[in-house]
């Protein structure tokens, strides 16, 4: 088998390689094929992976249709494709009972939390659902699996001092603009680093981003991210159309991970714990519900589709909840 093996690697490279580096060649296969065993698949498991293949682009080209960002799509990729080449069934034949024991060993082996093992269920009952939509199989495995409990944890956000710390130790103009439009929109880090200078109406302090699913909504900043995002803009001296740029030239568009980086330096030397992008959205939401505004807007503002989103996002001040008590009931 080996030896076949290495046969058809050599005739390929037959032209490309001359004489003397196909002997190296081959030397270099056997020496480190010696401690493995080569067996070849049969033809019915070829036959299951290419079937297997072939739903699995469907859907994807399904989802792909629908408005599926291509991270949302690779990720659904990567996640079933490890399943079908653990379960090695037909997917007809895939049963709940396979698909618990899958669950149950893949948190085991992974460590993954509860929400992630959720998000994974959540695939796989879309990928089943969408095959038996299409009479590809007659009922989805998945329906008796239910949704995995998760703990609630109420998540942090920052108080106004933290908001003042964090400006107070920004080193540029860029740092500057960066917090106080984040923490007055609310935005997503996605969306922020697709804006483009041309994008700001500063006239009318708001900008249209878009969000998941390509989905466009108006945001709005206050007269001070106004003011600051123009100090930055107007100390660049390159001609990127981008927003936000690296510091260093050639002056790309700022991507996710150097955000990150940015607020992550500013948490360390403040030492305010967890600072990323994603607080602020969970701050400006808290804040608003706070101070009054109706949930219904608060959704608006942060592009939610269901309103139990925006309650995940957001923490009532507890005082506020006493002081509605003592008026409301007494």
């Amino acid at each position: 088998m080996k030896e076949d093996f290495i046969k058809k690697v050599q005739k390929q490279l037959i032209g490309i390689l001359a004489d003397k580096q196909l002997m190296l060649l081959e030397e270099a296969l056997y020496t480190c094929f010696c401690q493995f065993d080569l067996v070849e698949k049969t033809t019915v498991e070829a036959e299951l992976e290419i079937k297997s293949e072939k739903y699995l682009q469907m859907f994807l080209a399904a989802k792909k249709i629908e408005g599926c960002s291509d991270k949302t799509i690779n990720y659904y990729y990567s996640t079933i494709i490890i399943l079908l080449k653990d379960i090695k069934k037909d997917i007809e034949g895939i049963n709940t009972e396979d698909l618990r024991c899958y669950l149950a060993n893949y948190q085991t082996t992974r460590k993954i939390s509860k929400v992630t093992l959720d998000n994974v269920r959540r695939i796989f009952s879309s990928f089943f659902a969408w095959l038996e939509d299409e009479d590809y199989i007659v009922k989805s495995p998945v329906r008796r699996i239910h949704k995995v409990k998760v703990d609630k944890i109420i998540k942090g956000t920052y108080s106004d001092e933290n908001i003042e710390v964090l400006r107070d130790n920004c080193t540029d103009t860029r740092e500057l603009a960066l917090i106080d439009l984040l923490n007055s929109t609310g935005m997503r880090v996605g969306e922020l680093v697709r804006l483009d200078i041309a994008d700001i109406d500063f006239n009318n302090r708001e900008c249209i981003v878009f969000g998941k699913g390509n989905k466009e909504r108006t945001v709005y900043f206050d007269a001070k991210t106004k003011v600051h995002l123009l100090n930055y803009i107007n100390s660049r001296t390159d001609t990127n159309t981008a927003l936000f740029v690296s510091i260093r030239v050639p002056h790309n568009r700022l991507k996710i991970g150097g955000i990150q980086c940015c607020l992550s330096r500013l948490g360390r030397l403040t030492d305010i714990s967890k600072v990323h992008p994603h607080k602020f959205r969970r701050t400006m939401a808290t804040a608003a519900i706070d101070k009054g505004m109706p949930i219904e807007q608060v959704q608006k503002l942060l592009g939610h589709v269901k309103i139990d989103t925006t309650m995940h996002y957001a923490i009532v001040n507890q005082q506020n909840v006493k002081i509605a008590h003592r008026k409301y009931i007494g």
